[in-house]
């Protein structure tokens, strides 16, 4: 499988689980330090037409990133869309929410966005008290990237994509330790009501 492919079926787990709340989910609590359910899918749908506008040449503009009115599977249709546009691997992605005055090889910003909805599906699994549906395969390819992501000081800083890296133990499942390596407790569940 290739990378646009991985990315494309974890999009479409997010959009899975995202269609699995309801109304009564809005206000569950996330992995994600201090957000509720309706504050995550704003986020995944941001990114989601945040990624569009990147893969199009326009994620320059910090707006493209900023709240949408579409809702999550739209952004995410809009997102795989844009991804599959002819002449996707020459292109160079602005991301300026990772680091502005330049863009990123096709091929490096996708495998951000992979691993952002990988990390995202597992968040939504657990926040709705669901299995998490992350094949094996989709977390081994994922965990590479995971591992090149940088840590450090700034991971501690206010608005860090990620919280400081946890330890991993030598058992821990390919999913297990993308967790561990971006600050997740794969242990986490919601507090009881």
């Amino acid at each position: 499988m290739t990378l646009l492919e991985h990315d494309r079926q974890a999009v479409l787990l997010t959009v899975e689980l995202a269609e699995q709340a309801g109304p009564a989910d809005a206000d569950r609590p996330t992995p994600c330090a201090g957000w509720h359910l309706t504050k995550l899918m704003a986020h995944l749908a941001s990114q989601q037409v945040g990624f569009a506008a990147a893969a199009r040449g326009t994620g320059a503009d910090l707006r493209a990133w900023g709240p949408t009115d579409l809702g999550y599977r739209q952004a995410a249709a809009d997102a795989l869309a844009a991804f599959a546009e002819p002449g996707l691997a020459e292109r160079r992605f602005d991301l300026p929410e990772i680091r502005s005055g330049g863009g990123f090889p096709a091929r490096m910003a996708v495998s951000f966005h992979f691993l952002d909805n990988v990390v995202h599906a597992w968040d939504l699994a657990v926040t709705l008290g669901r299995p998490v549906p992350v094949p094996d395969e989709l977390a081994r390819a994922a965990l590479p990237i995971a591992r090149a992501v940088p840590t450090g000081a700034s991971r501690s800083q206010s608005g860090a994509a990620f919280a400081p890296d946890l330890p991993v133990p030598d058992e821990a499942s390919a999913m297990e330790e993308i967790l561990l390596l971006l600050g997740r407790d794969p242990a986490w569940r919601p507090p009881a009501a």
